[in-house]
């Protein structure tokens, strides 16, 4: 049988009994795939095996998915291909929507047209269908197997593993919890299995006073993984002892290990029953702070400041602490360098912080706080703007002759004019004039006019 059939309307593709026979897309059939011809057969729709594979990120296992699949259109495979008269063939839906625009073209060759029909490439969708059924059969037998090594995984540090053993010690059960560690962190599927098999529980049983680091790391990091925690299961590890260990690892662990920590105390605040004097602790503080303040780790950057701002939002009194760690002038510091997505909660946890004394004092007494934020007045959002211009207003007013020429020096009455004629919220407008009149009153008029015109030349 040849390799390729020839279509009707011109063009060849690849005859699926001889393609995958010799392997021509990949690996040939192996014992247990399914067989080309039972391809239609399948239980799951193809679109269904593709989304499948593609949320568990095993599109093609270790192969690419040969560029034959692939829609010219859309560069995404292909599940109802049909062939132009051209001899290309797309995707149904994008060549459609290419025609329903009034091309008369072809889109890969720009060959005009003298057929506009659309010939179904039952050949190539039936080797879509074949190629993609072999690697969902191989995902599922892949994840079945890990999901039997995670759930012996927990029976052995259990110790119901059958034949009954005892619960694996020492290195034995860190080397368990580091393999359980990668199969949670590569395998998505796998946290249903350890929950299924109590590991849930187990974990949670692990975290204590007289717990290793070691074991400490590796528990918090699957539990953090994506296995469901029920609400037994916080409760547990809201418990005093519990929570000293992961302030602990917090403090003295790896990047990793610190952000996972903090992932954890952030999970355990959505809980219902959690107690806001849980996170009214210095040493926790402190090491969040640290870990935002790390620059080479931006996830635990984001982490640190999520937690943070959770705190100052449910735990009123925790932020007189946060201001005594020194909190306000690193956050202020970091403003200029932070990622995108990072101002608006650093941001909310200043905003947070000014509503207290001590916060409202180490504003007006950091010297960053004016320029940092005139810079982020109408530069990324205008919630952005919204808080800077909050952070203005609280250490001018606090002081008015010190900080409202040093504002105006910094550039802040030309933002302040581009924030009252841009299409903000009449509001921010309002404050926005407030703190302009502010300013003027507290320098003088011919000076203020000459700044004002300076800067917006220069800008």
């Amino acid at each position: 049988m040849p390799q390729y059939q020839e279509l009707p309307c011109g063009g060849q593709v690849l005859d699926i009994d001889t393609a995958l026979k010799d392997g021509i897309l990949g690996a040939a059939l192996e014992p247990g795939d399914a067989a080309a011809g039972d391809a239609g057969k399948q239980p799951v729709e193809l679109r269904k095996m593709m989304d499948e594979l593609d949320a568990a990120g095993d599109g093609g296992g270790d192969e690419a998915v040969p560029a034959v699949f692939i829609c010219p259109i859309s560069l995404e495979p292909m599940v109802d291909p049909v062939t132009l008269c051209t001899g290309q063939t797309y995707e149904r839906a994008n060549i459609s929507r290419w025609l329903a625009l009034g091309h008369r073209t072809c889109p890969t060759t720009m060959q005009e047209l003298w057929d506009d029909a659309l010939t179904p490439n039952a050949t190539l969708r039936q080797l879509i269908a074949a190629w993609f059924s072999r690697r969902y059969t191989r995902f599922k037998k892949r994840s079945a197997d890990f999901h039997g090594r995670a759930a012996d995984l927990v029976h052995g540090l259990r110790g119901t593993a059958v034949p009954r053993r005892q619960p694996l010690k020492g290195q034995a059960r860190v080397a368990a919890l580091r393999e359980l560690r990668t199969l949670a962190a590569t395998h998505q599927s796998v946290t249903k299995a350890i929950a299924e098999a109590g590991g849930v529980a187990l974990l949670t049983s692990l975290l204590g006073p007289f717990t290793s680091h070691a074991v400490g790391t590796e528990a918090v990091a699957i539990l953090v993984s994506g296995v469901t925690l029920d609400a037994d299961a916080k409760a547990a590890l809201m418990e005093p002892a519990k929570v000293s260990l992961v302030v602990d690892m917090l403090n003295e662990g790896a990047a990793d290990t610190k952000i996972n920590c903090v992932r954890l105390i952030r999970i355990l605040m959505d809980e219902r029953g959690f107690r806001p004097e849980t996170v009214a602790s210095l040493s926790l503080l402190v090491g969040v702070v640290r870990l935002i303040r790390d620059k080479r780790h931006p996830d635990g950057v984001v982490a640190g400041l999520e937690l943070l701002n959770s705190i100052c939002a449910v735990h009123r009194p925790a932020r007189s602490m946060i201001v005594s760690i020194g909190a306000v002038p690193q956050l202020v510091e970091l403003l200029p360098e932070l990622a995108t997505e990072c101002v608006e909660p650093a941001l909310d946890i200043l905003d947070a912080l000014s509503a207290v004394p001590e916060g409202r004092a180490a504003l007006k007494d950091c010297p960053r706080t004016i320029p940092n934020a005139v810079r982020l007045l109408m530069r990324v959002s205008e919630a952005c703007t919204r808080r800077a211009l909050s952070m203005l207003w609280t250490v001018c007013r606090m002081a008015p002759e010190e900080c409202a020429p040093a504002a105006v020096e910094a550039g802040l009455a030309a933002k302040l004019l581009l924030v009252i004629q841009s299409g903000c919220a009449p509001e921010l407008k309002q404050k926005a004039s407030e703190l302009l009149k502010l300013c003027r009153l507290n320098y003088t008029d011919t000076l203020f006019i000459s700044k004002c015109k300076l800067t917006r030349t220069i800008q």
